[in-house]
């Protein structure tokens, strides 16, 4: 397989005096990348810097080996689109919102949609499940809906790459299930690479190709979930105690937690 993106010695960080340093991943072309690591680890720090919204101290971020830095909004908006956990509230229809992804490819003074950017719409609102919701306001929709209604905004840019940044963290149990496994539809049939920052550990080893995990704003391990998700990892990043086992469907990873209580009674 082919690198499709890379993270290179990336420094960067807040006037605050946060930073992450000298982080380094590869995204090779169809795979699907979950970053983890407990609160305050530098996931938000890195998706910025991805996405390029934070000004790099030292390193750089290629994408298909052209830095993303040297590229024009409106390439880089070709190429890579966002979906973050909030939906920014709007008046504006589920329809509108999903048109919204096609700007990218707009004409200089175009003001209306072509008749391809509504059918390109039409087939990402479908293939979410969204279509019948395109005349409601996205006020109306639940939070569920309206990440559906993001997801088809950001494949109506036709990107190569998919960042996510904890779109399932406010979701019920039903609506993290349905959009996981739209990702992994588009990563699978699609192609689509996707790199997604995710707190559940659980989902990430059940979905994810490959995992970075980061602790202090460094990268501690990475690779298979197999190979990252072991309780000696999970107990030294998160400093909790857990079990990993496997699912006996998928065959797996799965983290169980260990109460206090269980703890105490082991240890007698």
């Amino acid at each position: 397989m082919n690198t499709l993106f890379s993270v290179n010695n990336v420094t960067c960080g807040y006037k605050s005096g946060f930073r992450i340093q000298g982080i380094s991943f590869g995204v090779e072309e169809g795979s699907f990348v979950g970053v983890v690591g407990r609160n305050g680890s530098g996931k938000t720090t890195l998706f910025r810097a991805i996405s390029g919204d934070l000004k790099l101290l030292s390193g750089n971020i290629l994408l298909q080996g052209e830095s993303i830095i040297s590229m024009s909004l409106r390439e880089r908006a070709r190429k890579i689109a966002i979906v973050s956990q909030f939906i920014e509230m709007s008046n504006i229809t589920a329809e509108e919102y999903v048109l919204m992804g096609r700007v990218p490819y707009r004409d200089k003074f175009q003001f209306m949609d072509k008749k391809e950017d509504v059918e390109i719409a039409h087939h990402y609102m479908n293939m979410t499940g969204i279509y019948h919701l395109r005349n409601s306001r996205m006020s109306e929709l639940s939070g569920g809906e309206q990440q559906m209604v993001a997801i088809a905004s950001a494949l109506s840019q036709q990107p190569i790459l998919l960042l996510l940044d904890e779109p399932t963290s406010h979701l019920d149990i039903t609506h993290q299930i349905r959009f996981m496994n739209l990702v992994e539809k588009l990563n699978q049939e699609l192609k689509l690479s996707v790199i997604m920052i995710i707190h559940d550990l659980n989902m990430a080893a059940e979905y994810c190709s490959s995992i970075v995990m980061m602790k202090n704003g460094q990268v501690i391990t990475q690779g298979s979930p197999e190979e990252v998700l072991t309780y000696q990892n999970i107990e030294a990043v998160y400093d909790t105690v857990v079990v990993v086992g496997k699912n006996p469907v998928s065959g797996k990873s799965v983290v169980f937690p260990v109460s206090q209580s269980n703890i105490n009674e082991v240890s007698r």
